[in-house]
């Protein structure tokens, strides 16, 4: 094992998988690479960093990355962090995978899902006994894997310990600045959050933005396929003969899955995402009504307006009052 150097108060090994989430893995990493040295000269001192593995991957974006080193002792470590992306639905991983992570768990190495590198470590069967955060789009598949472990996606990491689990996407930064603040000070967060153009970051407890209902007896796969769609459109919806042809029924057909799995037709329900939606924005940034309109669909304010009204029985302004706790502002918007 290499003598880790003493100035480094906290260090992460990075193991990077093919397809991977290159906005997870970059927040995480520019973070503590930006809070390691003054003025962002981004050498290792107060944090060091390794990208690990066995050859080249590519991110989900067609980005290709060549590891910095081979797999290192985990004891040179605080964390060995997993960074996963679009091949979370091939169950199978590497043996050397499943050998290095157990290593390290058996060395008290921290173990870090960023994105849906939780599920590595789970097939590992080192998530037992903890609770996991995932990134909402992927929950179904993560329950589906592991019924047995406890899944959230009401927050954007969770710090359980000795394992730790990132929704992904711009939350890896919030996880980063928290890592920071507990092994080097709240100094060095700041200063990465300063040079990341960000006020402060986000507590582990701040919700993900999903807004459908969860139906765990939904068995109906093409109504889940259409909720699917539905959610990736909140801002341009898809017309409802779109929705159907993307998962191969007609429309009227895809009304019937509707009615049959839920009681409401596609088109009600879609309405209910997307005022869902406008609620949570109403409550969490200080975006004014119609750019809240624009973000969900709405042709204007007072169109938004109306179909809130009719869903709440109240104005979006008074739902935005009611819901803020006394003196308190809605959180700006993040600009990511």
């Amino acid at each position: 094992m290499l003598q880790r150097p003493e100035s480094q108060r906290l260090r992460v090994g990075f193991v990077v998988l093919d397809r991977f989430t290159l906005n997870a893995f970059s927040s995480f990493i520019d973070a503590i690479r930006l809070a390691a040295d003054t003025g962002g000269r981004s050498r290792q001192i107060a944090c060091g960093w390794e990208i690990m593995g066995p050859g080249p991957v590519t991110a989900s974006c067609g980005l290709q990355m060549h590891p910095t080193s081979a797999l290192r002792d985990a004891q040179e470590f605080d964390y060995i962090a997993v960074c996963g992306g679009n091949g979370y639905l091939t169950r199978e991983q590497p043996q050397w995978l499943t050998r290095y992570l157990r290593d390290a768990a058996v060395a008290g190495t921290g173990l870090i899902g960023l994105c849906t590198g939780s599920f590595n470590i789970a097939r590992a069967g080192l998530m037992d006994g903890y609770p996991v955060c995932v990134h909402w789009n992927v929950l179904e598949a993560f329950a589906s894997e592991f019924p047995h472990i406890e899944a959230h996606t009401d927050r954007i990491f969770i710090d359980a310990g000795k394992r730790i689990s990132c929704a992904g996407s711009t939350g890896s930064a919030d996880l980063a600045f928290h890592l920071l603040t507990r092994h080097c000070g709240i100094s060095y967060a700041r200063q990465a959050m300063r040079h990341m153009t960000l006020i402060e970051g986000r507590p582990s407890e701040t919700p993900q933005p999903h807004f459908r209902n969860v139906y765990p007896q939904l068995r109906d796969a093409r109504v889940r396929s259409a909720i699917a769609h539905m959610e990736q459109r909140l801002n341009t919806p898809l017309g409802m003969e779109e929705v159907a042809r993307r998962v191969g029924l007609s429309e009227r057909q895809l009304a019937r899955a509707f009615r049959s799995a839920l009681g409401v037709s596609p088109g009600a329900f879609q309405l209910g995402l997307r005022l869902r939606y406008g609620a949570f924005l109403l409550v969490h940034t200080t975006d004014s009504v119609t750019k809240i309109a624009m973000a969900t669909g709405f042709s204007d304010g007072a169109h938004f307006a109306r179909q809130f009204r009719a869903a709440h029985g109240t104005t979006p302004t008074a739902f935005r009052r009611r819901n803020m706790a006394p003196g308190e502002a809605p959180a700006p918007a993040r600009q990511t």
